[in-house]
């Protein structure tokens, strides 16, 4: 079984998790300055849920992520019910700092209400997690200003000492705000959106984790389904209440993503592996810290996802091809 070290906690955990975003269900978000919309990923079925989870710890993951923010609370709910008489068994990961109504399944966003609400937010998600401590919490907030977030910081370390959690991190792609987190002494994990084909610079902050000894949780690895391969140009008709609802699938970016996708498809399987397998193993290649935690909705997800961990990091060949191809040699990823 691959592992990895949750950054300085030095809490070994599966080199991959298990993001728990999807099985939340429906729920919307407000920004402050819009008309509320989806954030969920449609429909999801309780029972297969549990049975994917069920799925990751027959094969070896132990690290299971989520936040209040998904399904407004579900998701919390129903990882807890998997995972009973398995708490020992896991490292549990959940995030904070939204406003959340689980009656309305709405979340909203208020920067001014974060330091409140911070040990409200924690001992709502111990309630639906049904734990007694949470191994790491999350600040949810990624576009909170830098210059505030030592007094979030701070009540973290206050958490810490009254036992409701173990370890803190941001899930945030600000390196500047990353280096705020690292001065706390049970800080260890940023949290950031990390894929062989982004378009964002995310190499700030993951060099933030490798010099600060925190491990860098990689969301979306999987493109938000689009590395996988499952989408064609034309028209997936996904329901309105898919956060994905309203891409344009034949022209502009979402259109070149998957073309590239395509492009690149026979280097990264040229092992045997298929394409979401193959970029979890670029993430693994691309820096020792990485933790990567596709989401899922199926048990047939979870198993080809876990299947990643058998072929391990891609190899360097693999790696120097792919930035070849992407035109990006003579660069940092």
């Amino acid at each position: 079984m691959l592992t990895r070290k949750l950054g300085r906690s030095g809490i070994e955990v599966s080199a991959l998790g298990m993001g728990c975003w999807a099985i939340g269900g429906p729920w919307t978000y407000d920004t402050g300055d819009g008309e509320p919309y989806a954030a969920g990923w449609g429909k999801i079925d309780d029972k297969e849920s549990i049975r994917a989870i069920h799925a990751g710890l027959e094969l070896g993951i132990n690290f299971f992520d989520t936040a209040a923010n998904y399904g407004a609370g579900h998701s919390e709910r129903i990882l807890a019910k998997a995972l009973e008489g398995r708490r020992g068994d896991v490292i549990i990961a959940t995030k904070f700092g939204y406003l959340v109504d689980e009656e309305a399944k709405a979340i909203r966003n208020d920067h001014d209400a974060v330091l409140g609400n911070i040990r409200r937010d924690c001992e709502n998600s111990l309630r639906r997690l049904n734990t007694d401590s949470i191994d790491l919490y999350q600040f949810h907030v990624g576009d909170y200003p830098p210059e505030r977030a030592d007094a979030v910081r701070d009540a973290l370390e206050g958490l810490v000492q009254d036992g409701l959690i173990r370890w803190y991190g941001w899930s945030t792609d600000n390196a500047e705000g990353a280096r705020v987190f690292a001065e706390g002494a049970h800080c260890t994990a940023i949290q950031q959106a990390v894929h062989w084909a982004t378009q964002l610079d995310y190499g700030p902050t993951l060099r933030v984790c490798e010099e600060s000894n925190l491990a860098s949780i990689i969301r979306g690895p999987l493109g938000m389904g689009l590395l996988t391969g499952k989408f064609k140009h034309g028209d997936p008709k996904l329901s309105e209440d898919d956060i994905r609802h309203g891409w344009d699938f034949n022209e502009g970016r979402i259109a070149d993503f998957i073309q590239t996708v395509e492009d690149l498809r026979e280097v990264i399987t040229s092992d045997g592996r298929t394409l979401a397998q193959g970029a979890l193993g670029w993430l693994w290649a691309r820096s020792e810290v990485t933790v990567p935690i596709p989401g899922f909705k199926s048990v047939q997800q979870v198993e080809e996802n876990a299947g990643a961990l058998a072929f391990g990091p891609l190899k360097p060949d693999q790696m120097r091809e792919i930035d070849r191809l992407l035109g990006r040699e003579n660069r940092e990823a």
